[in-house]
């Protein structure tokens, strides 16, 4: 009889044990019917039951590949549960194989580790050789830019800390957009989180470019806080309340200094922290309202505080207020959604001998027409700086923004798959302190590959 093919060790342990199972069942059934045992002088030898004719067998080569495979598996398996021991990184096996320990594994063997790769770049055309785009993943130019390549980074550390990571990788260099653990076992529904991380200021400054339903930022982000949206080097904590709704009470301490990070604060000035007063400070409180099966209802109210570059002990302020409301049905069949969301930020400055003060904010509504279609329009306005007295003021941080700015931007989405989604988009901007309206038009590609965390609501 010929010997079976060559096979993989493990698809080999494999066979080896189904045809242990089959051999097993075939015996228990030739098995004559069980009777009263005799004395044990008497007890006859046990017979030995002949294999079936058609039994595959095993050449000597194989069962040296099967023994080789369960001596790997014995050696590589989980460790059991509660057992810390060290292990070297170079130690071996029975069988000469060295164990590979994955980063994120938990006592029992069990890796959480999670990478994915986020790539955005988008064909865009502009009417004016000096587009008014704030932000550091859009678009500035004619011709092809690369918003971002994003390596996103989540890991289990242990039973009691989970680790973030986000690096940016652009043409000119890379850099660390957030790093960050998160408390995984505290009483009383508290979390802390430590490291650099985006603050839970209003809706989209916590999220990332791969998460926005447009292809550029709203300008009041990059004008308030910065091209990279409000983030810093500190620690946050947040308490999700016992009310009988969902409440969520937010607070960080950051750093103040940052150019594209903290623009209405120290921004690029190198001052140094002599207090507690030099910390950016910020709040939130998260509300969810289920309305109905289909409807939803998320509300925030933010505050950020911290010291500004103008003067000695000069402070900004910073409140907001943010809604989300997303119908989805799913009492019926059906693949539609429809999501409104919005944002108004009011800032508060303090400079020599005076106190600015503006408005901004942004609404959009997308509706998801199908499985791979969706189309969503949104509207942004910012205000003129003004003195207490109303007059339009001299802006340190921007002297040329003497009238008010709005813009109107509509996008048109498909979802080749889960893992890619192509974006066309056009905008007007109506610049006051300009002559004519800025034109813009995008062609967005997106793709993710790897294992990604699921987004919050």
């Amino acid at each position: 009889m010929p010997s079976l093919p060559r096979r993989p060790p493990r698809a080999l342990a494999v066979v080896l044990a189904a045809q242990l199972s089959v051999s097993a069942a075939w015996a228990q059934q030739s098995a004559p019917p069980a009777t009263a045992s005799p004395p044990p002088s008497e007890s006859p030898a046990p017979a030995q039951a002949a294999p079936p004719e058609d039994a595959p067998t095993l050449s000597p080569e194989e069962m040296e590949e099967i023994e080789k495979a369960l001596g790997t598996d014995t050696s590589t398996r989980a460790r059991p549960s509660g057992d810390t021991s060290p292990v070297s990184p170079t130690a071996t096996n029975d069988s000469g194989v060295t164990p590979l320990k994955l980063p994120g594994a938990i006592a029992n063997g069990t890796s959480f580790l999670n990478l994915s790769f986020i790539l955005d770049m988008a064909l865009a055309a502009f009417s004016n050789k000096e587009p008014l785009q704030g932000g550091a993943h859009d678009p500035t130019k004619n011709g092809f830019n690369l918003q971002q390549l994003e390596l996103s980074i989540g890991s289990v550390v242990d039973p009691y800390f989970r680790f973030d990571g986000n690096l940016v990788f652009s043409q000119f260099g890379v850099e660390i957009e957030e790093a960050y653990v998160t408390t995984l076992d505290l009483p009383v529904n508290l979390q802390v989180r430590a490291g650099q991380f985006l603050t839970r200021f209003g809706r989209i400054n916590a999220t990332h470019p791969h998460a926005w339903d447009f292809v550029d930022q709203p300008f009041v982000m990059s004008r308030y806080f910065g091209a990279e949206g409000n983030r810093g080097l500190g620690v946050e904590g947040s308490w999700l309340t016992p009310l009988p709704w969902y409440v969520e009470v937010v607070g960080s301490a950051t750093d103040a200094t940052g150019e594209a990070t903290a623009r209405s604060f120290f921004g690029a000035a190198a001052e140094r922290v002599l207090s507690p007063l030099d910390f950016q400070l910020t709040g939130a409180v998260k509300q969810f309202f289920p309305l109905s099966d289909d409807l939803s209802l998320l509300w925030g109210l933010s505050a950020a505080a911290g010291p500004n570059a103008t003067g000695y002990r000069n402070h900004t302020s910073i409140y907001g207020t943010d809604v989300y409301l997303k119908f989805r049905p799913i009492t019926s069949q059906s693949a539609q959604q429809l999501v409104l969301q919005a944002e108004v930020l009011y800032r508060r400055r303090q400079v020599p001998e005076d106190v600015l003060s503006d408005w901004g904010g942004y609404a959009q509504t997308v509706w998801r027409f199908s499985n791979r279609w969706a189309t969503g329009v949104r509207y942004e306005f910012g205000t003129a700086a003004k003195t207490q007295e109303g007059r339009v003021a001299n802006d340190p941080l921007d002297p040329e923004w003497i009238s008010d700015r709005q813009r109107v931007s509509a996008e048109l989405t498909f979802w080749p798959t889960e893992f890619s989604r192509l974006r066309l988009q056009a905008a007007t901007d109506r610049v006051g302190w300009r002559e004519s309206p800025d034109y813009s038009a995008f062609l967005a590609l997106e793709v993710v590959t790897g294992a990604h965390g699921a987004h919050a609501f």
